[in-house]
């Protein structure tokens, strides 16, 4: 048995507890979707329960559940680094064993200079912070001055804000695009360069939806790079495009937020595709884990939760269903850093009779392999497929 589409939703972030090699990442005692639900009082969360979230991990307010309707374990990252293009790329079976560099003392002065020249702007900002801190911080000095604001965060990005009045939001994707160019190699070897548009006034910014990431290409062929070549779909929504930089991507569907992917998930089952639907959601990272709010955090994975029935009314007897995670981002945590965690694996489809657990997976890389043994293609040098044990 093979399945004509397979759905997979990586929910962005959502770790299930510390790593074997946490220790190495400073990320000992790590465990997001555990200390959200011991800060929320427990999880209100019937549908994951139900499918075996509860059986991967103790998690206050879940529990388990004696008949879980998905399979279900948890999987550790192979790669060297915890970031979303490491976990990414290593679930459509790449290892990166050289992780991407990070600044966490700013940019060095020869890169802000090539900006500045090929701009005519003044760069400010050029360290660590909160988007939306930065912006508090410089958003009326940029107004005033049309200065570039660059800062980086504990990945390895370098992310751009301007306000739309300020600079046009086709200009700011242009300059992103050289600092791509100039970025995408040694010394720097920068995994994503952000564009951040902002509108409003000092003391009420807000960032729009026009976010545009530029990632550096994949390092090898993925299995989406395969299901292309052989014909098969490969919708990308959200901002997986931009991960993969349009690698072996048919068609890509951008969203705003959490809800919007669900929206478009949900639409896009009407279509009668075959190959891959691949939906990234992105707010428990960008908006509750860097911003280390635990409070948010539970509450857009209840709202998650409340929304899951539309997913599962709307899949076909020959659709899987893959939910799963590409890193963690433990809210209360020290910093502001992604951890270095297990990740939830539930795969579900209609013809299950009595759904098992599976061993614990060695590499995030068993979800491609998985993948592309169902669609019969090239498989990805890492990764042990699972699609024997869950047929």
């Amino acid at each position: 048995m093979s399945f004509k589409r397979v759905f997979l939703i990586v929910m962005d972030s959502v770790g299930v507890g510390e790593a074997p090699d946490a220790q190495q990442f400073g990320d000992q005692g790590a465990d997001t979707l555990g200390h959200i639900a011991q800060h929320m009082g427990g999880l209100k969360m019937p549908n994951m329960k139900r499918l075996g979230l509860g059986n991967i991990h103790e998690v206050e307010g879940i529990g388990q559940d004696t008949h879980p309707q998905a399979y279900y374990t948890m999987m550790e990252e192979l790669s060297a680094g915890k970031d979303t293009m490491t976990g990414h790329w290593e679930l459509m079976g790449l290892r990166i064993d050289q992780p991407f560099r990070v600044f966490p003392d700013g940019f060095p002065d020869e890169l802000i200079k090539q900006l500045e020249e090929k701009t005519g702007r003044k760069v400010i900002g050029n360290k660590p912070a909160s988007g939306t801190e930065i912006l508090k911080e410089l958003g009326q000095e940029h107004m005033e001055t049309g200065a570039l604001i660059v800062y980086t965060s504990a990945d390895s990005v370098l992310q751009i804000a301007a306000h739309e009045e300020i600079i046009p939001v086709d200009e700011l994707y242009e300059i992103c695009e050289f600092a791509r160019e100039i970025t995408k190699d040694e010394p720097y070897m920068i995994g994503r360069i952000i564009a951040r548009p902002f509108v409003g006034e000092p003391g009420a910014f807000d960032r729009t939806p026009n976010r545009h990431d530029y990632a550096l290409k994949p390092f090898g062929d993925t299995v989406m790079n395969y299901l292309e070549d052989d014909g098969y779909d490969v919708i990308a929504l959200g901002k997986i495009s931009d991960i993969y930089d349009g690698e072996g991507v048919t068609e890509a569907i951008r969203t705003e937020d959490n809800s919007d992917g669900l929206d478009k998930l949900v639409a896009s089952m009407d279509q009668n595709f075959h190959g891959l639907n691949f939906l990234n959601l992105v707010d428990f990272d960008a908006k509750f884990g860097h911003r280390r709010d635990p409070q948010g955090y539970g509450e857009a994975l209840e709202e998650f939760d409340r929304r899951l029935p539309e997913v599962l009314d709307k899949l076909r007897e020959d659709d899987l269903l893959i939910i799963t995670a590409d890193h963690g981002n433990d809210p209360v945590h020290h910093g502001t850093d992604h951890t270095r965690e297990y990740v939830p694996l539930l795969a579900y489809h209609r013809r299950i009779n009595e759904a098992q657990e599976l061993s614990i997976r060695k590499t995030f890389a068993d979800v491609g392999a998985t993948v592309a043994e169902n669609f019969n293609t090239k498989m990805p040098e890492f990764g042990e497929s699972f699609l024997k044990n869950i047929r």
